[in-house]
């Protein structure tokens, strides 16, 4: 798969501008999956969708996106197109669809954390980024889950000095993403993304770049048979 991958690309392109790849290369180079957000049952779009473009911004891939009681939908006026450079994972099957979002983030190595501004956490200065991570966010109203929190591993909280007990859910994700990106940056982490699942997204972004990548690509196939 992956040497299909490595040739697909090199035959894809080729139907792009030449700076439009050099920016692709660019911008995938720097792509992390080390630090995910988590939205539960998020149901204000707006600032649901500005967390997509936080994300796209500081090169954080993935968005695990829970729903239980909520559809999450993508404002494109707020997202500006950032959510088809990202990858949106979404749990919204019959049920409670939180255990099966925490689930699946364990099962790959995260460490879940949970935003609040009531509890004694961590900040974004010393939140802990040896192991990948998991940030999740919970509703404006409520915050996370109570059964949420007890399985997240770290708490997370903001440092705050005025009278307003909280800022708005596209607000802290945008304070917390920028200082956990600016802390990797001088970490001794390797927190970019591997050769292989550069691969996997820069042949996403490709086949979103191209009019006709469906078509193109069944020329591919017919050539290399």
């Amino acid at each position: 798969m992956e040497r299909y991958n490595t040739s697909l690309i090199a035959f894809l392109k080729d139907f792009i501008m030449e700076d439009r790849w050099t920016l692709l290369q660019e911008r995938v180079a720097e792509r992390s999956r080390h630090v995910t957000a988590v939205l539960e049952d998020i149901y204000q779009p707006q600032n649901a969708s500005a967390l997509l473009r936080t994300s796209d911004i500081f090169g954080f891939q993935d968005i695990h996106i829970i729903e239980n009681k909520h559809r999450y939908e993508v404002n494109p006026k707020v997202e500006k197109g950032s959510s088809k450079w990202l990858d949106l994972h979404r749990y919204r099957g019959e049920g409670d669809n939180s255990p099966r979002c925490l689930d699946t983030l364990i099962e790959h190595g995260y460490t879940l954390v949970a935003t609040s501004p009531h509890v004694d956490a961590y900040s974004p200065e010393n939140l802990p980024l040896d192991k990948p991570i998991a940030i999740l966010f919970g509703t404006e109203k409520d915050g996370l889950r109570a059964d949420t929190m007890e399985r997240c591993t770290h708490k997370l909280r903001i440092p705050m000095y005025g009278f307003t007990e909280s800022l708005n859910l596209s607000v802290s994700a945008g304070i917390i993403l920028n200082r956990l990106r600016t802390r990797l940056e001088s970490a001794e982490v390797d927190f970019k993304l591997h050769t292989a699942a550069q691969e996997d997204v820069l042949l996403d972004w490709l086949r979103k770049s191209l009019k006709q990548a469906s078509l193109l690509e069944e020329r591919f196939k017919e050539i290399h048979s």
